[in-house]
């Protein structure tokens, strides 16, 4: 028994010191002139969806939940966070070449198709990102429309 209340008070300890070791938040008060819908002409419903189920992970401005000022679970969001950015960055959209253009949403597409995106982790606490099969055709279909505008 002795064992367990030190390893309980090890562990208690180092939950402690690791709330010390903050991340950089995903954080800006600008929109850039390069965001996907400034330059593209996105209906309201698809730009709705797009904020609601990408935007938190793949832009420059993550609206954190409250569980993010608590490590461990910060350093896991940033790193998710940080790796949507490095693969699709809707606020650097306008930068991008037409044949990368092209490729991302070729990507996009697949993506929501076969269910990879929005992340499972992440739909579990945002029930309301999780695409209905409406929305689901909506953004496709424009994203379908958009890819064709690039070839």
């Amino acid at each position: 028994m002795k064992i367990v209340k030190i390893i309980a008070w090890i562990a208690l300890v180092a939950f402690v010191v690791i709330q010390f070791f903050p991340v950089d938040y995903n954080q800006s008060e600008t929109v850039p002139q390069t965001d996907f819908m400034l330059v593209n002409n996105v209906p309201a419903t698809v730009e709705q969806s797009l904020q609601v189920s990408c935007y938190d992970c793949h832009s420059n401005n993550t609206d954190y939940p409250w569980y993010s000022k608590v490590q461990p679970s910060s350093w896991y969001l940033e790193h998710h966070i940080k790796e949507g950015k490095a693969e699709l960055n809707f606020n650097e959209w306008g930068n991008l070449s037409d044949r990368r253009k092209n490729s991302k949403l070729r990507s996009i597409i697949n993506q929501i198709e076969d269910g990879e995106m929005p992340l499972d982790s992440y739909t579990l606490i945002h029930r309301d990102a999780i695409f209905s099969e409406a929305n689901k055709t909506a953004v496709i279909d424009y994203i379908n429309k958009l890819k064709d505008s690039l070839e």
